[in-house]
Order: C-alpha cells, then structure tokens, then sequence
C-alpha cells in the first residue's frame, strides 16, 4: 500500500483526541501536560490548559464549558468561565487503570473508558469497566468486561460505539433516556478475542489494534489502527471500507475542518511513555476525505 500525503498541522511529544468544537481544533498532548488549540491548518495555536495528571479524552458541556480526562489521578475535570480547572468527577476509586478517552451526550453525561491494567508496564491484559460521570458528579459504572475501551462515539440516533483495542472489535450500546447503557452487540468484529492475556503475544498479533475514532455522516466510523500505521473507516459489520497510511504509527484521529472533510490523525514513532516524554516528536496530521463528519 501506498502512503497517503498528510500535511503537520502541529507538533508535541504525544497527540491525542482531536476533537473540532467552535471552528478550532482542538488536541491533548500527554506527556506536553496540556491541551491546546488552533485554526483548522494549525494556525494560531494556543495553550487551553494545563493538566498536570496527564490529559486524554476532550467533550464540552451543554453550557460550552471544557471537560478534560487527567489520566493518573483517574479524574474528570471541568474548566470553568475563569479558566479554573476543578474536578467534575473523581474515578480513582472506580477505574482499574489509567482514565482515556470519553463521549459527552447532548445532556451532558461523560462516558469515560479506562485502561484497566498497567499498561506501561506490560501487566497482564485484563478487562476494563466504562463509567458514567453525570453532572452533578456521580460516577456510575455503566458495562463491564471491555478488553482496552478506547476511542468512543455517539452517533446521532443514540447508540454508543466504544472500540475495544485489545478485543479487536467495536461493541455498541444503546444509550437510553436516563443515561444507562443496554442492548450491547457487536457493531465490527476483526478478530476474536485473544485467549492469551499477555501483552507481547496479543499486541502484535491484533488485526486492527483500535485506538482513537470518530465518526462521519454517512455512519462510517474512521479508527487508528495502533499497530497497523493507518486509519480505517469501517461500517457496521466490519467491513473496512477505506484505509489511510501516513507512514507512521497512529493513535487517534477526528473530523472538522471548515467542511467536516478534514480527518486529523494523531501520530508518533511509538506509545511507550519513556520515549515520548524525552522526544517532541508527535504530530498531528491532516488528510482531506470525502464525508464529512457526523
């Protein structure tokens, strides 16, 4: 296969969950301690917080105000009017690894994955829980048994698609009035589950390692493939129906732009900590595509 021509938007040590929200693109950088913004070629670049925990999954509030993961001390924070970050809901008590990405539904409701083992030191694979955060800051758990929840979408009819790195498969939940999750299926399976739980066996022998995904108008759910170099966009039932190869590892990636049409890739020579936090060599790509984001 060849590579897909990618124009750098911007750089850091580890780029995460790109998210567009009011004309900007907007990004975490693990190891960076911050999240930042810009306009959509990376223009005007700006520091929107500080996150000292480790920052990961973005969403935004009814009310327009920020909510950011801090990944080690296992905790939702929201920033406030005044640039305050305070904590919106603490997980630490709930979450078996480090916090990671999250979905906001238009009420408001953070669905919060986490890694479930330690995962920079090469535990044992073990199945995660995804948690609720409502507003008021109660923490629920909400399903269980999810091999590595990642990169999480709601599409617009009220389903949650969360990707399941480990378990080589995207699961779906229906997302009911009062913020439950039920009627879970499988929406893509690559492969079945492992039946090691070691990391170094199951790890490199994964069909689409599913990181970060975002999802476009017409339901084709984009994911970064962690091991394969590229992005997919898969529909329901699995089949791949596109595939992105920038030339290098990919973590995450969102649709925006002006149009919708621009897919950012969240890329980086590898995701051991150690390494990115002694380099700046993250980057965030951008790649036009055709349909644009839900």
């Amino acid at each position: 296969m060849s590579e897909t021509p990618a124009t750098v938007v911007a750089d850091g040590h580890f780029l995460e969950a790109p998210r567009w929200h009011d004309g900007r693109i907007w990004f975490s950088d693990f190891y960076g301690y911050r999240v930042s913004s810009a306009k959509e070629d990376g223009s005007d670049l700006r520091v929107e917080a500080e996150v000292p925990g480790q920052p990961s999954g973005l969403g935004w509030l009814p009310d327009g105000r920020l909510l950011i993961v801090s990944m080690t001390d296992r905790r939702v924070l929201r920033r406030e009017p005044d640039g305050a970050l305070v904590t919106h809901g603490d997980l630490s008590s709930y979450a078996t690894g480090h916090a990671n990405d999250m979905s906001v539904d238009a009420q408001g409701r953070a669905y919060v994955g986490n890694f479930g083992f330690d995962l920079m030191a090469g535990a044992p694979i073990e199945p995660a829980s995804l948690h609720r955060v409502d507003l008021g800051g109660t923490v629920t758990q909400v399903a269980d048994d999810l091999w590595f929840p990642n990169g999480s979408v709601i599409t617009p009819d009220g389903v949650l698609l969360v990707v399941e790195t480990f378990g080589d498969r995207v699961s779906a939940f229906d997302l009911t009035e009062d913020g439950r999750l039920i009627n879970r299926r499988v929406w893509a399976e690559f492969a079945p589950l492992p039946a090691d739980r070691s990391l170094e066996v199951v790890l490199p022998a994964l069909t689409v390692a599913g990181d970060g995904a975002c999802l476009d108008a017409e339901g084709g759910l984009w994911i970064a493939d962690a091991t394969g170099e590229r992005v997919v966009r898969v529909i329901e039932g699995g089949t791949i129906t596109d595939e992105i190869r920038p030339g290098t590892p990919v973590y995450a990636c969102g649709l925006g732009g002006a149009d919708g049409r621009t897919l950012y890739i969240c890329a980086a020579p590898d995701f051991h900590d150690q390494a990115r936090k002694a380099a700046t060599e993250g980057r965030l790509l951008a790649v036009r595509v055709d349909v644009p984001g839900a």
